[in-house]
């Protein structure tokens, strides 16, 4: 569960950043990445990544120049001690295990935490899975990008329950198309990138529509306007914080504006420490220097950016940003935030 952060409206953000895993170029070795797609951060600030090309997830402790192999790594395959494409995992921590989404196998499956642990176990299969999220209650939601939902599963549930979409691919407030990210607050209330529909989707428990809540104005660089975007966090005000992936940039987008503000990138793409190549994956949290970590695919590194006030009274959350390159899937951005 990723608690709900106040993050002050008057905050400002650090705009260029530190490497905190990988930055050895692309590779299978333990202090390599090959294409890190979605992450998530333990309370003790351990960041477990989906290392799709590797076809593993493996955890960076902090400070750590070398990662740990903790689920896969046996090369792609459909073994239960294999994965095949990973894109998203996220910390269970009643169970001390891992869920990730095994995209290429059309599956999520769980991996405990415990030492000796060499194969995990089916949850679901038969399922699209990009990305995946927990609410406090541990139901956890699924995007199914095939089939143009998201599902809330109780664990052990295999069928789940619509609760975004599942109406076919379009534009009308109850359909999606290619949903990504989820973000759950906790009301249950679930917002989805809506990634075709270049705009970001709030449902209310039990409502057959959504709301737009950010862009849908078109795919553009306007302030009122979105570009495939995918990772997003949503603060305890209503704050939506959104990886704007193909326009490379971060957007804030406050309750009920009709246009956001950038908060990193916006310089166009590219590899400097100020720019993304599309972003993919974004999670916040808190610590007492307010760190910002964002994960540059197209360099295989994660980067690390302090914001430039503190706020030592914050509670912490978790989200993930993540956003593709069509052309060539190296070419990403994931983005993770402390506040």
């Amino acid at each position: 569960m990723k608690l709900i952060l106040n993050i002050p409206v008057d905050a400002r953000w650090a705009q260029k950043g530190v490497t905190v895993a990988g930055g050895h170029g692309k590779g299978s070795a333990t202090n390599q990445l090959d294409s890190p797609y979605g992450f998530f951060v333990d309370d003790d600030q351990t960041i477990v990544i989906a290392d799709y090309y590797n076809h593993r997830i493996i955890q960076w402790k902090k400070g750590d120049t070398n990662g740990q192999v903790v689920a896969g790594g046996n090369g792609q395959g459909k073994r239960l001690d294999q994965l095949f494409l990973p894109t998203d995992v996220l910390i269970d921590k009643e169970t001390d295990s891992l869920i990730i989404c095994d995209w290429g196998n059309r599956r999520v499956v769980r991996w405990s935490r415990r030492s000796g642990t060499t194969q995990g176990e089916i949850l679901i299969d038969n399922i699209c899975c990009y990305g995946l999220t927990m609410d406090d209650q541990r139901y956890l939601y699924i995007s199914d990008y095939n089939k143009d939902e998201v599902r809330r599963y109780q664990i052990g549930d295999k069928n789940g329950t619509i609760v975004t979409g599942g109406n076919g691919e379009g534009a009308g407030l109850n359909q999606l198309n290619w949903p990504n990210y989820i973000f759950v607050d906790q009301q249950q209330t679930v917002y989805v990138s809506d990634g075709d529909n270049h705009r970001v989707m709030k449902w209310n428990k039990g409502a057959k529509e959504g709301i737009v809540v950010a862009g849908g104005q078109d795919e553009e660089d306007a302030l009122t306007q979105l570009s495939h975007p995918e990772g997003l966090f949503v603060d305890t005000l209503g704050t939506i914080y959104v990886a704007d992936s193909w326009n490379h940039r971060v957007m804030r987008w406050p309750k009920g504006a009709k246009q956001g503000t950038v908060i990193v990138g916006g310089n166009g793409s590219g590899a400097g420490a100020n720019q993304f190549n599309v972003l993919r994956g974004e999670f916040i949290t808190t610590e007492k220097n307010e760190t910002r970590y964002i994960l540059l695919l197209n360099k295989n590194l994660f980067i690390s950016t302090s914001r430039s006030t503190i706020c030592y009274s914050c509670t912490m959350i978790w989200r993930i940003l993540c956003l593709m390159n069509n052309v060539d899937k190296s070419m990403c951005t994931i983005n993770l935030t402390n506040n």
